[in-house]
């Protein structure tokens, strides 16, 4: 059977694409879209990534009209959470080691959640 080989892209509505694309760039490290077919857009490392379908009504990802949320993994959580806050931005770390890593959430600046995930090696 044929199958994909990884996420080629995440595509979602915003009220002001521009300066929600820059903060993800500022913030995240996500570079911007290219302009042209020149050039390289952004690129993740190699790593597991979590498909997973959620009931309708759940509540983990914040508000139900939320329908998405991205989960991005990261080297070292502690460095990171203490980067965006810095930089003003609310993180909540998540207090409980699991075991396949450790997790924080925060909002980007139009209320879309996000999770950071530290794997466990």
């Amino acid at each position: 059977m044929e199958k994909v080989t990884g996420i080629g892209g995440l595509f979602f509505r915003s009220d002001n694409p521009e300066d929600l694309a820059k903060w993800y760039e500022k913030h995240l490290g996500i570079a911007l879209v290219p302009q042209g077919y020149d050039a390289e857009p952004w690129s993740q490392e190699e790593g597991p990534t979590v498909f997973a379908p959620f009931v309708a009504d759940t509540e983990y990802f914040g508000k139900q009209s939320q329908m998405w949320m991205v989960n991005f993994r990261v080297n070292n959580l502690d460095a990171m959470v203490a980067q965006l806050r810095a930089a003003g931005v609310e993180v909540q770390n998540d207090p409980q080691d699991y075991p396949n890593g450790r997790f924080a959430r925060l909002h980007d600046p139009e209320g879309n959640p996000i999770e950071l995930w530290q794997p466990r090696n």
